[in-house]
């Protein structure tokens, strides 16, 4: 069990990469160890998702103590990753990083609009946060003002931060359900540029959508077309 979660996060951080969604050192992935639950593993700060393997994770706890690997740690990634794993016993994964779109989409303050059946999946979802707005999270307590609004959604739009998913399941739905989310915060952006107003997707429909297109599974098998690809042509990954 803890192999394989190694490796899906490895796969994820891979998966960011081959997206776009890294900048810089920023961006951090994490999953609860499944024996010593009260730890988590993580990419090393200063590792570019591309270069990420299960050789260089870091295990950590709470408090942002490395108990095992050899790189340094994200500050600001235990802050509010430590806090979310503490907080919310029953969410097994977390990731955010400083995308392109979700950063912009972010400074609105607002949700996500169902207008589509891709953005239907996260209709009633997710959370938008505005406390600690464009701080760097580098004070515990900043971490623990963003993780009360965490629990029961599997995203969250963090006003002029960006964009953070979770999973009490899988790492593979936590990395789809963010990649899915970036694009369905671009694709609302086009949309605001043309000056109209978007036709949206009745409130039933929506839900019915996110019922059917917005779960764990969904996420998990939409990410195994992209474990799939990295398997073939990353094999290093496992290293």
């Amino acid at each position: 069990m803890r192999e394989h979660r190694k490796q899906r996060l490895v796969a994820a951080c891979r998966a960011f990469a081959l997206w776009g969604l890294d900048y810089g050192f920023a961006g951090h992935l994490t999953v609860r160890d499944p024996e010593r639950t009260e730890l988590y593993w993580t990419n090393p700060m200063c590792v570019p998702f591309s270069q990420v393997k299960v050789s260089n994770l870091l295990l950590a706890d709470h408090e942002g103590h490395v108990v095992e690997g050899d790189h340094a740690i994200n500050q600001a990634g235990f802050v509010l990753h430590g806090a979310a794993h503490k907080m919310h016993p029953d969410i097994v994964v977390m990731c955010h990083a400083h995308t392109e779109y979700g950063t912009t989409f972010a400074s609105l303050g607002k949700p996500l609009a169902p207008i589509s059946q891709d953005a239907c999946a996260f209709y009633e979802d997710h959370a938008v946060v505005l406390d600690e707005a464009g701080q760097v999270a580098v004070e515990q307590d900043a971490g623990y003002n963003v993780c009360k609004s965490l629990g029961g959604v599997k995203a969250v739009i963090h006003q002029s931060h960006g964009l953070l998913s979770l999973s009490r399941h899988s790492i593979d739905a936590a990395a789809f359900w963010f990649m899915a989310l970036e694009r369905c915060c671009k694709q609302e952006l086009a949309i605001l540029a043309t000056g109209k107003e978007p036709i949206l997707v009745p409130e039933d429909r929506a839900r019915y959508s996110r019922e059917h297109v917005g779960s764990e599974y969904i996420g998990w098998l939409h990410f195994q077309t992209v474990y799939e690809e990295l398997k073939a042509t990353q094999p290093d990954m496992f290293d």
